[in-house]
């Protein structure tokens, strides 16, 4: 090895020493950020308390905080950041993770209560007991348990904080520590109803695992949602457009379409090359699950899904499985992706208990999410 190719190497090591510390230094100044914002919200709820009329107390409170800190620190402290800071505090105060964390004393006697299904009211008193103690655990908590609980940015907490569902808002703030989503990534996945896609096609027990851990892949239908939001192409709904034209605009906002993909999806290739028997067959496009260790193998469709866009997929499959597949890797995923597709054709096309081949619709607009839920159910 040369000095010169050594002196590069060493270089290259510093270079991503010092990348990874000032990541680190970063996380670290805005997890306390966000801890300090949570404090602040906590002495101004528990200031509030301290009034007869609290509504008209807290109003008077957050007008002379605001005043003084403004005064002192200059700006960043209006009587609405106040109120977003205090409202921090309320809606994270409840988090069950969070709570888990504290290991509140009478949380052992409250589920014994509960499973001997004993008076109901004593239930009631314990658990608002329980709320009245939340400020003093929080505040004889080791600060560095706290810091460490937020991960994310403050401009993070401030956009999870507006959704109302706490199962929902675990799930997005899940990935987004998982996944280092930046706020856009965030506000994109939410948006698409990411949760809602997820969510409509599991049970109760499924559901509780998305806000408790986030989106676990296990299994290949793990992978697949209905429909897939791809309005980042910036294509029209209706289909005056060829599935080339599609193809090409994936190719184009490539990043985007991983991000909508999934967790652990790798670009391939696209209009991957099959032959035998002097036939040539084309598959639109290649990729690799590094989760699942498989070969996902896509297909595009413009207008209704026919039954034998189902048995080319098919084929595409049993190919790669036979002549691509390593040992050591999963099967091979087939997924046709269509504007349109009858629930009866894909059942009876394809093999009872299958695992490996999928039809999903696709929107290259932004539907509602009322819109969303009617796709989804209808």
């Amino acid at each position: 090895m040369t000095k010169q190719v050594q002196n590069k190497l060493l270089f290259l090591q510093v270079a991503e020493l010092l990348q990874n510390a000032r990541q680190q230094v970063l996380r670290t100044v805005n997890s306390t950020m966000t801890f300090t914002y949570f404090e602040i919200g906590r002495m101004i709820v528990e200031e509030e308390q301290n009034g007869n009329d609290r509504a008209e107390y807290g109003k008077q409170v957050l007008k002379g905080l605001s005043e003084q800190l403004t005064s002192e620190f200059g700006k960043g402290f209006s009587i609405d950041i106040l109120e977003r800071i205090r409202k921090f505090y309320l809606v994270y105060s409840k988090s069950e993770t969070l709570l888990r964390i504290l290991n509140i004393q009478n949380s052992e006697t409250l589920l014994r209560i509960s499973e001997d299904k004993k008076s109901q009211s004593l239930i009631t008193e314990l658990q608002n007991e329980k709320t009245q103690t939340l400020s003093i655990e929080f505040k004889s908590m080791d600060s560095a348990t706290l810091i460490s609980f937020f991960k994310l940015t403050w401009s993070h907490y401030t956009f999870l904080m507006r959704i109302d569902d706490e199962k929902e808002r675990s799930f997005y703030e899940i990935e987004s520590k998982k996944y280092n989503w930046s706020v856009r990534e965030l506000k994109r996945q939410y948006d698409s109803a990411l949760y809602t896609r997820l969510a409509l096609s599991r049970d109760k027990e499924g559901v509780l695992k998305l806000s408790e851990e986030g989106q676990i892949i296990e299994k290949p239908k793990d992978l697949i949602k209905d429909p897939y939001i791809l309005e980042f192409l910036g294509l029209p709904e209706l289909h005056h457009y060829s599935e080339s034209q599609l193809e090409q605009e994936i190719i184009n906002k490539l990043e985007h379409f991983l991000l909508e993909l999934g967790h652990g999806f790798a670009f391939v290739a696209r209009q991957q090359r099959i032959s035998f028997d002097d036939k040539h067959f084309y598959i639109d496009l290649v990729f690799y699950n590094r989760v699942l260790r498989s070969f996902v193998l896509i297909d595009l469709k413009i207008g209704e899904l026919k039954h034998q866009d189902l048995g080319q997929m098919q084929m595409y499959v049993n190919y790669y499985d036979r002549e691509m597949r390593l040992e050591g890797e999963n099967k091979t995923i087939g997924l046709v992706l269509c504007q349109n597709k009858s629930d009866f054709v894909v059942e009876y096309t394809l093999p009872e208990n299958n695992e490996q081949i999928f039809a999903s619709k696709y929107k290259t607009i932004l539907p509602s999410k009322e819109d969303l839920i009617k796709i989804l159910k209808g």
